[in-house]
C-alpha cells in the first residue's frame, strides 16, 4: 500500500476535506497548496499525479494527533533537589 493510498484512506475514514487537511499539516508548521494535495489523490494514470513523499504523510500524523488531542502539554522540569 502506498502513501497515496493511505492518505486517501484517512481522508475517507475521517470525512476530510482539502481545506481541513492543509490546516492540519499547517499545525505541524507544513505547508501545501490543495493544488498540490490535489495531485497526490488522483489517480497513477493521471497526468498530473503526484506520489506521496514520507515527509507529507508523517507531517499529516502529526498534526493528526494535535487536531484530534490537542498541543502537548509542556512538563515542568522535576527539581533534582527533591
Amino acid at each position: 500500500m502506498s502513501n497515496n493510498d493511505v492518505m486517501k484512506k484517512l481522508r475517507v475514514a475521517l470525512k476530510l476535506n482539502d481545506t481541513d487537511i492543509v490546516n492540519i499539516l499547517a499545525l505541524v508548521d507544513f505547508r501545501i497548496t490543495k493544488t498540490e494535495l490535489g495531485a497526490i489523490f488522483r489517480n497513477e494514470d493521471h497526468p498530473n499525479f503526484k506520489p506521496c513523499g514520507d515527509q507529507i504523510l508523517r507531517n499529516f500524523l502529526n498534526g493528526l494527533i494535535i487536531h484530534k488531542r490537542g498541543p502537548r502539554e509542556k512538563k515542568e522540569p522535576e527539581d533534582p533537589a527533591k
